[in-house]
């Protein structure tokens, strides 16, 4: 794929508002979640590389462990304001930040580890896959070797029926919402089914980026259907000695949809495809009762 000739614009997760950013910083289980798989997988003798390296929090770990971290950043504004972040921190000096694109960087030299956060629920917006796949073939073409170990490992995908209440101080509005996935949700959402795994991607292995379904759920709570949770994991790290898993989630996703009203034990079809990194407007489910 070109990408030094398309538009910025399809490229959001690089150019998200420097604001939002900021506030990533404030996510505990996203930072000790790559704090504690960084911690894991990297050695003292690595070198390591990070695609989308946003502000450096996932670079500066990964530079209290390595010897060498290539920090690649394509948003200019980024670039400038992690460089005097690093530069605050310990073992700054271990990082080079790198003004490029993330899809078309080639290391100077092999790297061990590999982290690349380009994370959005579903897949959307985000170019995690783009850049993985682009990066596997641009190093392997250069360096001929096995790949790196990735951070994440893998992520995992899935969707839920469920009922959420779409009314704000009596103002209805059913639009795209978000939930944190940490907390209790029940007081607006109530869970229809179980969740249904779509897609399951491990980063060095092969992978498709389209993300699509076109299955089964069975309804175990009577209710009135009007929305669709989507659920991103991603595995950080699993422990070679402990084998303790190190997951994140991502931010829920509730996507409002026609109301229908369900019973358990009916079976309910949802099918969609829709390619990695597309915008959200372009999920666009099918949902059908048998």
């Amino acid at each position: 794929m070109d990408t030094k000739n398309m538009d910025d614009s399809k490229h959001l997760g690089q150019f998200i508002p420097l604001h939002y950013h900021f506030n990533m910083l404030h996510d505990n289980h996203r930072m000790k979640g790559f704090r504690t798989a960084i911690d894991i997988m990297v050695r003292p003798t690595d070198t390591v590389l990070e695609l989308g390296s946003g502000t450096g929090p996932m670079s500066f770990f990964a530079a209290q462990r390595a010897k060498k971290v290539y920090a690649v950043e394509y948003n200019p504004e980024l670039v400038e304001v992690s460089r005097r972040l690093v530069s605050l921190n310990d073992n700054g000096n271990r990082i080079e930040i790198i003004h490029a694109n993330a899809a078309e960087y080639i290391p100077p030299e092999p790297v061990q580890a590999v982290i690349c956060e380009m994370l959005h629920v579903g897949l959307l917006r985000e170019k995690q896959l783009e850049v993985i796949a682009a990066f596997k073939r641009n190093y392997q073409a250069k360096f001929n070797g096995e790949l790196p170990i990735f951070i994440p490992g893998a992520t995992i995908q899935a969707v839920q029926p469920v009922r959420h209440d779409f009314t704000f101080e009596g103002y209805y509005a059913p639009v795209v919402l978000f939930q944190d996935p940490y907390i209790n949700n029940a007081a607006q959402t109530k869970d229809l089914g179980d969740p249904a795994v779509y897609q399951q991607i491990v980063y060095d292995q092969p992978f498709t980026q389209t993300c699509q379904f076109n299955g089964k759920i069975t309804i175990t709570q009577e209710g009135n259907l009007n929305a669709l949770r989507f659920i991103t994991k991603s595995i950080l790290a699993i422990s070679p000695e402990s084998q303790q898993i190190i997951d994140w989630h991502n931010l829920y996703m509730i996507l409002p949809i026609e109301e229908i009203a369900v019973k358990p034990e009916q079976t309910l079809n949802i099918s969609f495809e829709y390619p990695a990194g597309a915008a959200l407007s372009e999920l666009t489910p099918v949902v059908t009762l048998d």
